[in-house]
C-alpha cells in the first residue's frame, strides 16, 4: 500500500512540480527597498518593500527641486535673482567632504547657478541657499517640503532639511525644531510618486538633470568642476540608453540610493533603489547595476498600449432607458481611451465592465429627461483576467477606469406628447384588460 501511495505521489509531483511553491520573483534586486513604475500611468512594474519609510539621503533634493521650479513658475523667484550666502550656507559649502561648490561669504550668486549646482552635482550649500531664497530660512522651507508632500499625496515621509544630509553633518546648524540625529525619510513608493509629479509638473527638470558635467563659475578663480553623480547617463561610466535623470543619494545610514528615469520605445519609467547592496566592488556603485536590472526588466517585458478606444461601447449595454424624453433611450460610451501598461503576451487579458451610477436612475432603472450630451452616468472599469498577477497603480490597487457619458442629448418631451403617451398607455392597459377578459370567455 505504501509503495502505491509513493508511486502516486511521485507521479503527481512530476506532472505538477510547482503547485505548492511560491511564484518566483521576476528579478532579484539587492537593496533595502526598490520600485519601478511606468511614468504616465503610475503602474507599478516591480516592487520590493515599497512602503517602509527609509533614509533617502540626497534624493530629498527632488523635493527641493520641485519647490524651486514651482516658485519660479509662480513668479515668487526668478532665475537671475541674486543671493549673498548666509554664515550657515558659507560654512556648509566649504566642507568638501560633502558634495559642494565652495561659496564666498561676500559672493553673489544667482538662482540658476545654485539650482544647477544642486541638480547636477548635488551641492549641499547651494540647496540650503535655495531654501533661504524661497522661504527665508531652512526651517520654514522644511515646513514647505512636508506640506507639499501631503498635497502631492505622499503618505510615508519626513523631511528634516533641504539637502537630505544627516542633521549631524550640519555642524550644529540643522533647522530649528528638528533633532540632531534626524534625517529625511521616504518610502520607495513615495519617492517614485514624488519623482513622477516632478517630471510631469516640471518636465524641464530633465534638461538640467541630464547634463553629464558642467563647470561652476567657469572662467573665474572659483571655477569648480561638477561631474554628474548619475553615472547612468549615456555618456558616463554606467551609461544606459535613454537615462536622463534623476537623483542619487548616499549617507552612512541611507546607504547607496538612486532614483532614475529613462525612456525607450515611447515609454518612460521611474525606478528607485534604496540601500543598494554591492556584489563585490564599491557599495556606492551598486545602485547602478541594481537599477540596470530594473530598467532591463521594464523595457523588455512591458509596453504602453491603448487597450480600448475613446467612444467604446459594450454590446447590449450601450443604452439606458429615458423617461419623459423625446426619445425613450440614450446611447452611452466611454469619454476617453483606456491606456494601460501591458505585459508581453497579455494584450487580451483585460476585459471592460460598465458600472452605471444607480443614484441617477429611477426605481425602474431610467434616466429622467432632459439629459445632456456628455453627461457622466458611470464608469468603465477594467478587469485583469490573465494567468499572472494583475498590475496595480502607485496610488491604489485598481486598474484604470474612465467615465461613461451620454452620446447625445435627449430633450424633455412637451406636455402634449407626454399627455398622448399617458392616454396611449391608459388605452393600451385597458385594451389589455379587455383582451384578457375576452380570452377568459373562451
Amino acid at each position: 500500500m505504501m509503495a502505491v501511495l509513493f508511486a502516486i505521489t511521485f507521479i503527481v509531483s512530476s506532472i505538477f512540480p510547482f503547485t505548492s511553491a511560491k511564484a518566483a520573483e521576476p528579478i532579484t534586486i539587492n537593496a533595502g527597498a526598490a520600485i519601478i513604475i511606468e511614468e504616465s500611468t503610475g503602474t507599478v512594474l516591480y516592487g520590493k518593500n515599497i512602503d517602509e519609510k527609509l533614509p533617502i539621503a540626497s534624493m530629498a533634493k527632488v523635493m527641493t527641486e520641485y519647490l524651486v521650479l514651482e516658485a519660479v513658475k509662480e513668479g515668487k523667484i526668478s532665475w537671475d535673482q541674486t543671493y549673498k550666502p548666509s554664515e550657515y550656507v558659507y560654512k556648509i559649502s566649504q566642507n568638501r567632504s560633502l558634495s559642494n561648490v565652495p561659496l564666498r561669504l561676500d559672493g553673489s550668486y544667482n538662482v540658476k547657478e545654485l539650482y544647477e549646482a544642486m541638480a547636477i552635482y548635488s551641492a549641499n550649500g547651494a540647496a540650503i541657499a535655495l531654501s533661504e531664497i524661497i522661504a527665508g530660512s531652512e526651517k520654514a522651507f522644511v515646513k514647505m517640503m512636508n506640506d507639499k508632500a501631503k498635497e502631492l499625496g505622499l503618505t510615508n515621509y519626513e523631511f528634516v532639511n533641504a539637502t537630505g544630509l544627516e542633521n549631524k553633518d550640519l555642524a550644529g546648524m540643522h533647522p530649528e525644531g528638528t533633532d540632531v540625529n534626524a534625517e529625511s525619510k521616504l518610502s520607495a513608493r513615495d519617492m517614485a510618486l514624488l519623482s513622477q509629479r516632478l517630471i510631469q509638473d516640471y518636465p524641464e527638470v530633465l534638461e538640467t538633470a541630464s547634463i553629464p558635467r558642467k563647470t561652476f563659475r567657469e572662467g573665474t578663480d572659483d571655477a569648480t568642476e561638477m561631474p554628474n553623480w548619475n553615472w547612468m547617463l549615456p555618456e558616463l561610466v554606467f551609461g544606459y540608453e535613454g537615462v536622463d535623470g534623476l537623483k542619487t543619494g548616499s549617507t552612512s545610514s541611507a546607504g547607496s540610493c538612486f532614483t532614475a528615469t529613462a525612456t525607450k520605445n515611447g515609454m518612460r519609467v521611474i525606478s528607485v533603489v534604496m540601500d543598494a547592496q554591492g556584489n563585490g566592488g564599491d557599495v556606492k556603485d551598486s545602485r547602478f547595476p541594481e537599477t540596470e536590472k530594473m530598467l532591463d526588466y521594464a523595457f523588455n517585458n512591458f509596453s504602453v498600449k491603448e487597450v480600448f478606444p475613446a467612444n467604446y461601447q459594450i454590446d447590449k449595454q450601450s443604452t439606458i432607458p429615458v423617461v419623459k424624453g423625446k426619445e425613450d433611450t440614450v446611447s452611452i460610451h466611454t469619454k476617453d481611451a483606456v491606456t494601460l501598461v501591458v505585459k508581453k503576451g497579455e494584450e487580451d487579458a483585460y476585459k471592460p465592465a460598465f458600472e452605471i451610477d444607480q443614484d441617477q436612475l429611477s426605481k425602474a432603472g431610467e434616466l429622467t429627461a432632459p439629459v445632456k450630451k456628455d453627461h457622466v452616468v458611470g464608469k468603465m472599469t477594467i478587469k485583469y483576467e490573465g494567468e499572472g498577477q494583475a498590475l496595480t497603480n502607485i496610488k491604489s490597487d485598481t486598474l484604470s477606469q474612465v467615465d461613461l457619458v451620454t452620446k447625445e442629448t435627449v430633450e424633455k418631451a412637451n406636455w402634449f406628447v407626454l399627455s398622448m403617451r399617458g392616454i396611449g398607455g391608459f388605452f393600451g392597459g385597458l385594451w389589455g384588460t379587455v383582451s384578457d377578459t375576452v380570452k377568459g370567455w373562451f
